[in-house]
C-alpha cells in the first residue's frame, strides 16, 4: 500500500438521466455531466442522478461512485492499441462516476475508510464490478475484463451523514478500520488469487464491505468455486 491519501480536492461532481444505451437501447445513467454549485447527497446517492438497473446499479451500498483520473492516461493509450473509442476520456465522467480526483487510486484506499466531503460523511463499502456496459462506452467488447483484470476499477460510497457537496471540496479522511484491506488487495483476492480461503474468510467478515461481497466470498468458500463472470462481462 502506498502513503495514506488523507485529502484531495474534488475536482468534478457528475450526475446524469437514464439514456437509450447500447444496441439494444437499454435505460442506462452511465452518460453523465458536471453538477454546477452544490448538490444534495442522500443515502441513495446524488439526488439527480439516475441508474437504469436498480438491481445491478446505485442504491445505499453503491451511492456514490469514485474513479481516479489518474487512470485516464493509461486507458487512453490502450485504448487506442485496441481501436477503441477514447472520446469519453476527454473530460471526467468516462466511467459513470460522481467523483473525479487526481492524487487518489485503489492503492490508497480501503474498505472501511471513512471520508468528510463537503457536508457528508462517506464510507468506502466496495470496489466496481465492471459490467458489459464499458465494452459499448469505449467501442472495444474486451474493456469489461481489462478494467477487471488492471485492479483500476474505481469504488462505491455508502453515505454515513447526508449532506450537500461540490465540486472544489476536499475529500478527508477521517478514519481508516481496516488498513490491511487496502481495494488492491481485495481485487486481487476477487480476481487474481481467487480461491484464497483464509483471505476470503476473512473478507466474509468485514463488516464495512457490502453485503453482496461478503455473500461472494461465503460461497467461494463453500463451493470451493469461482462464480461465472461472463455475463456480467459480456451481456446477453
Amino acid at each position: 500500500m502506498t502513503d495514506v491519501a488523507v485529502e484531495v480536492v474534488v475536482d468534478t461532481v457528475l450526475a446524469g438521466q437514464c439514456q437509450p444505451f447500447g444496441p439494444k437501447g437499454v435505460p442506462s445513467g452511465i452518460a453523465k455531466s458536471p453538477v454546477s454549485g452544490a448538490i444534495r447527497v442522500t443515502t441513495t446517492g446524488l439526488v439527480t442522478d439516475e441508474q437504469g438497473d436498480p438491481k445491478h446499479h446505485g442504491g445505499p451500498e453503491k451511492a456514490v461512485h469514485h474513479y481516479p483520473r489518474d487512470h485516464y492516461a493509461g486507458w487512453r493509450q490502450e485504448l487506442a492499441g485496441q481501436g477503441g473509442n477514447v472520446a469519453p476520456l476527454d473530460q471526467p465522467g468516462a466511467f459513470g462516476e460522481n467523483l473525479s480526483t487526481t492524487g487518489m487510486t485503489e492503492a490508497d484506499v480501503c474498505i472501511g475508510d471513512r471520508y468528510r466531503l463537503g457536508t457528508t460523511l462517506l464510507e468506502v463499502s466496495q470496489a466496481r464490478q465492471p459490467c458489459w456496459k464499458l465494452n459499448h462506452r469505449f467501442g472495444f467488447a474486451g474493456m469489461s475484463r481489462a478494467v477487471q483484470g488492471s485492479a483500476r476499477t474505481g469504488w462505491y460510497y455508502r453515505v454515513i451523514e447526508e449532506g450537500e457537496i461540490a465540486a472544489g471540496d476536499r475529500l478527508v479522511l477521517q478514519a481508516r478500520p481496516y488498513p490491511q484491506w487496502p481495494l488492491q488487495r481485495l481485487l486481487h483476492v476477487l480476481y487474481v488469487d481467487r480461491l484464497n480461503y483464509p483471505a476470503l474468510a476473512e473478507m466474509a467478515e468485514l463488516p464495512c464491505l457490502a453485503e453482496s461481497w461478503r455473500k461472494l466470498a461465503r460461497q467461494r468458500v463453500a463451493n470451493q468455486t469461482v462464480e461465472d463472470m461472463e455475463k456480467r462481462l459480456a451481456g446477453g
